[in-house]
């Protein structure tokens, strides 16, 4: 079970895991995200760990892959854009931000793969850094805001099916 697994991962590593769960995502590590920071928020709300910890390396975590992200795909561009030219998700990634602009990058943070792969288009594309951080940082604040709340506040409820309690 994957709070068990996440229990045990805290044990041997502590909060790092929450860290390195989040910031090694554009990397292919198949962690779920969301899985991660519901079992997260509701560990947090049972009082098991430490919730203000915890939300700072989820966060830290996610602006660091965004980081890398975007500083992938200005510094090594076109290397990546011919590498993943044939990926159907960035060839998505690509479309709705062409048609969308900024309101596409925003949103798209909040869809599963696309939200790293949106930090590099922005580099790839020549957006400036500030640009960047204003639109990834704040959707990430709210993406994370948003599933650190629900797993808080429905913790009871994903107790239940997560610790078989």
């Amino acid at each position: 079970m994957v709070s068990n697994m996440i229990l045990e991962l805290i044990n041997q590593y502590g909060y790092l895991i929450f860290y390195l769960a989040f910031s090694l995502g554009p990397f292919g590590i198949p962690i779920p995200n969301e899985v991660t920071i519901l079992t997260g928020a509701t560990l947090s709300h049972m009082g098991v760990i430490n919730p203000w910890l915890t939300y700072f390396c989820v966060l830290s975590g996610l602006l660091t892959a965004f980081t890398l992200s975007y500083f992938a795909g200005k510094f090594f561009g076109q290397k990546l854009k011919n590498k993943f030219q044939k990926n159907r998700n960035f060839q998505r990634a690509e479309q709705i931000l062409t048609k969308r602009g900024n309101t596409a990058m925003y949103i798209g943070m909040f869809i599963p793969v696309v939200r790293y792969i949106i930090p590099m288009l922005m580099g790839l594309s020549g957006a400036s850094y500030k640009r960047f951080a204003l639109i990834s940082y704040s959707s990430a604040l709210g993406w994370t805001l948003i599933f650190f709340s629900a797993g808080t506040f429905f913790g009871d409820h994903f107790r239940s099916n997560l610790f078989n309690t």
